[in-house]
């Protein structure tokens, strides 16, 4: 069986889905890997690695994927690659069938067997596939990063001979990973730091890690799998109403809220920035799926009132090292689930394979996929 990695198309997508430590894994579970050209120079990882760990480095995508049975990538596929994909070759990547509507119904034409990993069931079982979460935990880390380096102000309390310096302080709307790891590196900044969910059952979680979780008089609203639930325009009106106060006191605002699939929650208006300190930041980890923030500009940094809002797409390919290395292990771990003495073997009636399975057999065959991409 031949498991081929590509160079990733998208200008700003530096992770690779494969690394030399789950390409020696691969070729140990008798698997011919293939790497293209430079696929990991974003991320640091040169050919020479590869080949060093067992797999084959090809000249290009075209002589890579003619042959390939299975295909790992980060994003999904141009449609210049999804004309290269074999019949009947399996592929693993972030689909993203909400915005993707036209890759997956491609894929499906081409009779390509695609899984996405937005779809991975959230059960014990999938955790060590669960890309979704270890690259959140990459953003949220990063997003305090960035803000740091805006910020005018130290994180820590500081004493000094010249005077004591109060330490910034933090919100972090939304403590879902990205947030939790949000929480986790303002605290070893030395940051005060408060957090708001609308799951009050993530409170322990906040205040484990050093942080204050802010209570408000609004209804629960859990979702499956541990997400939050889509919210009603009502219900985002009153929550807006309450934080507000909360925003206008922090130096730093972190938003991590997201409902897989959907646009992101708007939280922050124009208007509730107006009451932010000149000099505040504002990092909106929602800016790629619409914003958690009204004036956030996906994959620009803009400054408004004296308010730093830094929407940078793609958060976890800015440390691609380390999100490769993760990205690489929930794909290997998937892969090797679908895959039994060096073949591939599809098992519908397994919780995993059936629920990010995107297309088969011609067909887009995930129901949750149909209703995101508008597919009747």
């Amino acid at each position: 069986m031949k498991v081929a990695v590509p160079k990733e198309r998208t200008p700003d997508e530096s992770r690779v889905a494969l690394v030399p430590d789950t390409a020696t894994k691969l070729v140990a579970a008798r698997l011919e890997v293939g790497v293209e050209t430079g696929a990991g120079a974003r991320a640091f990882i040169p050919d020479a690695a590869f080949e060093a760990a067992g797999a084959k480095i090809a000249g290009g995508a075209k002589e890579l994927l003619a042959e390939a049975d299975a295909v790992l990538k980060v994003q999904a596929p141009t449609a210049d690659e999804v004309d290269l994909l074999q019949p009947g070759a399996l592929l693993i990547s972030f689909l993203q069938p909400a915005t993707q509507a036209e890759t997956v119904s491609a894929l499906a034409h081409r009779g390509v067997t695609a899984f996405s990993l937005e779809l991975l069931p959230r059960i014990s079982r999938a955790q060590s596939m669960d890309a979704l979460s270890s690259q959140a935990s990459a953003a949220g880390y990063k997003a305090v990063i960035m803000a740091a380096a805006r910020l005018g102000k130290f994180f820590p309390m500081m004493m000094t001979a010249a005077g004591t310096v109060a330490p910034a302080r933090v919100l972090v709307m939304g403590a879902g990973v990205a947030g939790l790891q949000a929480i986790a590196t303002a605290r070893r900044l030395g940051a005060v730091v408060s957090a708001y969910d609308v799951r009050p059952a993530v409170k322990e979680e906040v205040q484990s890690l050093g942080g204050t979780f802010i209570e408000l008089p609004l209804e629960t609203q859990e979702g499956q799998g541990g997400y939050a639930r889509e919210q009603s325009e009502e219900f985002l009106r009153k929550q807006r109403e309450l934080i507000g106060e909360h925003i206008a006191k922090s130096d730093v605002l972190i938003t991590t809220a997201a409902v897989p699939g959907r646009r992101a929650p708007l939280l922050v208006t124009a208007e509730m920035l107006k009451g932010m300190r000149p000099g505040s930041v504002i990092v909106d980890l929602a800016a790629e799926t619409g914003g958690n923030v009204e004036l956030t500009k996906a994959g620009e940094e803009i400054e408004v009132g004296g308010v730093t809002i830094i929407g940078t797409r793609n958060v976890p390919g800015t440390m691609p090292l380390h999100a490769s290395q993760l990205f690489a292990r929930n794909v290997m771990n998937l892969l090797l689930h679908l895959v039994k003495d060096g073949a591939i073997a599809l098992d519908f009636e397994d919780e995993i394979t059936k629920g990010s399975c995107v297309t088969h057999g011609g067909e887009i065959v995930n129901e949750r996929a149909k209703q995101l991409a508008g597919v009747a």
